[in-house]
């Protein structure tokens, strides 16, 4: 029987069908991987209950697992706590931006506080550009590519950008 940090470690080669510069693991997608007798429990928390990406997930977990060997595997959709973009790891969010979108702003997801007191306050959250981090920064549309995105765009570059929505 292989470890619980194996099993972690084959899952952070799995990437997310969405975004994939990152993994599964880095989204915190993954909660809990353990071994109950001879099967391996694995809870995944999608980041929301309606996720269309949710099932292909699922089918990747199970391929990866299979790949490395392990015959029993139950998958368990975990909705609670709910999934959180504070969950998202700190090298994910440097992937996000390379990759052209920009992470959620830190401390805005846990409670929503920082983002409601920016809305009365009658400002907004400044996301700033994963291109090139000028703050000078617009929402176009409160969905971007996916639901979990919003479009931006830079005026200093000009260029379009999704930002990772807070939840």
């Amino acid at each position: 029987m292989v470890s619980t940090d194996q099993v972690w470690d084959w899952l952070s080669e799995v990437p997310d069908p969405e975004i994939p510069v990152v993994s599964v693991t880095e989204l915190g997608i993954i909660r809990e991987v353990a071994w109950e007798g001879d099967t391996l429990k694995v809870a995944v928390t999608p980041t929301y209950s309606g996720c269309p990406a949710t099932a292909v997930i699922d089918l990747m977990v199970e391929e990866k697992l299979r790949e490395k060997g392990v015959e029993k595997i139950a998958l368990e959709r975990r909705l609670s706590p709910p999934w959180t973009t504070d969950w998202i790891t700190e090298g994910a969010r440097d992937k996000l931006r390379a990759y052209g979108i920009a992470p959620p702003v830190d401390g805005t997801a846990s409670d929503g506080r920082m983002g409601r007191a920016a809305r009365l306050s009658g400002s907004n959250l400044t996301i700033a550009c994963p291109r090139c981090g000028s703050s000078t920064t617009e929402k176009v549309s409160q969905y971007g590519s996916t639901p979990c995105k919003a479009a931006y765009v830079c005026r200093d570059c000009l260029e379009p950008f999704d930002y990772f929505k807070c939840h």
